[in-house]
């Protein structure tokens, strides 16, 4: 999971850093915090470590570990695991973060799915639950979201009060001045107003919103095929289509939140001005997983539909799924070919649903692109499967309870952000 910051930076739920407000000098109060903070973030990086290795590599002096140290194991933000075995000299004590001084839950709101897990401070997930979705109204999906999340505390043996931060990824544009999820389509009543407020009557105040694409990318940047790279996107296509970026190792989400939201790209058969193109999105209706059953209706394919089935015949050599899929890889091409121009990514990471189906549509994709660009980005299928965005939703909720917890203690509000 992504890790704390350390030294007067603050470190963003994005995975960024950014200067914190400037600190007044002088204080001992003040360099206790500081120097605290510096030891809490190198146990939690490189732990278990004892106070020489400390010392040793954050510059501090013994006695300064010390104190620090001291203070870190009276606010129970670490605890003692042992003693060191080394060849040489007597073993010593070593410290790390206490698992129990805070507790995330990251939960993956989808049209067929909601994934939920708890996590420990150290990142450790301790419980996990996978439901259908009950997406018949507003009122039962929240109502579920509620259940599912209390229940997993339950299964921790933690109180929902313990819990320090929650973060909920949902498909659409979180706003945070009207307070509530734009283009959601998908997602019955979940862009109607009133919705933050019913998730957090259920959930507190102390949960986050954000869309279920940046989260996969998010994942993918911390444990996927984005973690030695700076820029990259993540194009997740299944029930609905989106891209996230991440553009000098940062989330970008734009003036509105709505970057990536390629779902509306006058992309694919039909007027793009058509009022179901408008809400849905022209190249979700051609590309997502509905598309693909209707283009496969067009074509002469029957039975009961889904996109899976497509894929599933294409793999049989049905001639009919196999002209879908090269369609489908077709409208997937055009899409990158338009944003490569703009972004200039190292790398496209396929998720979702359809986007997995790697082995039928990365060879017309990038064939199409051949045709397409005079320079072409690299392309692969992302390997985190189905749990790209609660990997994301947990290791989010982490970066603010890390925050938090530390914070809460008196005396350690050093991470006052500026902005």
């Amino acid at each position: 999971m992504a890790a704390l910051s350390s030294g007067l930076l603050a470190r963003t739920v994005d995975g960024g850093t950014r200067a914190a407000v400037p600190i007044t000098a002088g204080t001992p109060s003040l360099l206790r915090a500081i120097n605290e903070r510096t030891v809490l973030d190198l146990i939690h990086n490189r732990g278990p470590l004892s106070r020489a290795q400390v010392a040793r590599v954050s510059g501090l002096s013994k006695p300064t570990v010390s104190l620090a140290l001291s203070g870190l194991l009276t606010a129970r933000l670490v605890c003692e695991v042992g003693r060191s075995h080394g060849d040489r000299g007597p073993s010593a004590v070593l410290y790390e973060l206490n698992p129990s001084a805070g507790w995330v839950v990251g939960i993956d709101v989808g049209r067929k799915w909601v994934r939920a897990a708890i996590a420990d401070i150290s990142g450790k997930v301790v419980a996990r639950r996978d439901e259908r979705a009950r997406v018949s109204s507003q009122r039962s999906l929240i109502g579920q979201i509620g259940a599912i999340a209390h229940r997993l505390a339950g299964e921790a043996g933690v109180a929902w009060s313990q819990v320090t931060q929650a973060t909920l990824g949902s498909p659409g544009v979180f706003d945070p001045a009207r307070g509530y999820v734009a283009m959601a389509p998908n997602l019955p009543g979940w862009g109607r107003h009133g919705l933050v407020e019913a998730v957090r009557a259920e959930l507190g105040s102390s949960v986050t919103f954000e869309n279920d694409v940046n989260l996969a990318a998010l994942a993918e940047r911390n444990h996927g095929l984005g973690r030695n790279l700076r820029n990259f996107v993540l194009l997740s296509v299944g029930t609905g289509i989106g891209l996230a970026l991440i553009v000098d190792g940062q989330l970008r989400r734009g003036a509105h939140g709505a970057a990536g939201e390629i779902a509306y790209m006058p992309i694919g058969p039909g007027d793009p001005k058509d009022p179901v193109n408008r809400r849905r999105g022209a190249l979700e209706e051609s590309a997502a997983a509905a598309g693909i059953v209707r283009e496969a209706k067009h074509l002469g394919m029957r039975g009961p539909l889904s996109a899976e089935a497509v894929f599933s015949a294409a793999r049989r050599g049905n001639r009919t799924a196999r002209r879908v899929v090269e369609i489908e890889a077709e409208r997937l091409a055009l899409a990158i070919a338009t944003i490569t121009p703009v972004l200039d990514p190292e790398l496209v990471v396929l998720g979702g649903g359809v986007g997995r189906n790697g082995d039928l549509l990365l060879e017309p994709i990038e064939h199409e692109l051949r045709q397409l660009l005079a320079f072409r980005p690299k392309v692969a299928v992302s390997a985190l499967g189905d749990d790209a965005v609660l990997q994301g939703a947990v290791a989010t909720a982490l970066e603010a309870a890390r925050e938090r917890v530390f914070a809460r203690q008196p005396g350690r509000q050093l991470h006052r952000v500026a902005g």
